[in-house]
């Protein structure tokens, strides 16, 4: 006769083993917004907005625009659905370039937490680059210290561009590239989101992911823009930034996913990046 005793703890043993199986999820793969055969952005990885959010007191549904010093500013929107509830999170630094200096950070193949990038510049924000491949290598141009690297896109994407203090951020299709151009920082990514005001890019896809994007607006201040829950694709993205009251002339998608992230040294915040990135655009204090 089978002793119950034991044949109770099997069953137990049994049914804790089960409850173990079912609740094991396999992280579901995702691709890149582009199809580029020869462009590799970082995957995506989709976030419990309540781990990067722990709950606290309720902010309101937009900060508007809050001065942290001279030539920054700060703001916060929550993007809610029809029943209230929060979806996405945007969070925004308006930056005057005149007060404030850019810079490129490039390490190729040897890729770095933005708070290492933070750590070794001494920057006051640091904010992810453009996409690369396996081997941390930028996909397109790169200009570090007046010293290109890496090939130009052709026919799509934009670039960001530091000369002598001016910032631009331009569109390849309407301006492509000349190598006799020359700059102190670059840094090519893709696509356009907002071009002259206007929507950019509307091609349909339902990737949603982190994003991370750097624009110029009316007054020629510059503004870097995450969202960071990944509730956006890329044609939603676009189409918020041109609706939006930020006012933007132009809008490029930098790599999103994965690599979203931001640091902001003083007052202190912090929006993780998931993996070390070999290019980063960097701000200091003049």
């Amino acid at each position: 006769m089978v002793n119950c005793k034991w044949l109770i703890v099997g069953l137990f043993v049994g049914m804790l083993s089960a409850c173990a199986m079912s609740e094991a999820t396999a992280v579901p793969s995702t691709s890149s917004p582009i199809q580029t055969p020869t462009l590799q952005p970082t995957p995506t990885l989709q976030v419990t907005p309540s781990i990067l959010h722990p709950p606290t007191e309720t902010p309101p549904p937009d900060s508007g625009w809050q001065p942290l010093q001279s030539g920054l500013e700060r703001r916060t929107i929550q993007i809610l659905d029809e029943n209230g509830r929060q979806t996405e999170q945007i969070t925004l630094l308006r930056i005057d370039p005149n007060l404030l200096t850019f810079k490129i950070g490039y390490s190729p193949g040897q890729p770095k937490s933005l708070a290492t990038w933070q750590e070794e510049t001494g920057a006051l924000i640091v904010v992810n680059g453009g996409f690369f491949t396996p081997e941390f290598v930028a996909t397109g141009l790169i200009v570090i210290d007046g010293q290109p690297s890496g090939s130009s896109y052709v026919g799509f994407g934009g670039m960001i561009t530091l000369s002598e203090g001016e910032v631009q951020v331009r569109s390849l299709v309407e301006r492509p590239y000349q190598p006799a151009e020359t700059f102190d920082y670059a840094l090519q990514a893709f696509p356009m989101l907002v071009l002259n005001g206007e929507v950019a890019y509307q091609t349909a896809d339902f990737d949603q992911a982190r994003r991370t994007a750097i624009g110029v607006d009316e007054n020629g201040r510059i503004l870097l823009i995450l969202a960071s829950w990944g509730g956006f694709t890329l044609a939603e993205f676009s189409s918020y930034l041109a609706a939006a009251d930020f006012d933007l002339v132009t809008a490029l998608n930098l790599d999103g996913g994965t690599s979203t992230g931001l640091i902001l040294a003083e007052p202190p915040e912090s929006i993780p990046a998931f993996v070390a990135v070999p290019s980063v655009i960097t701000i200091f204090s003049n």
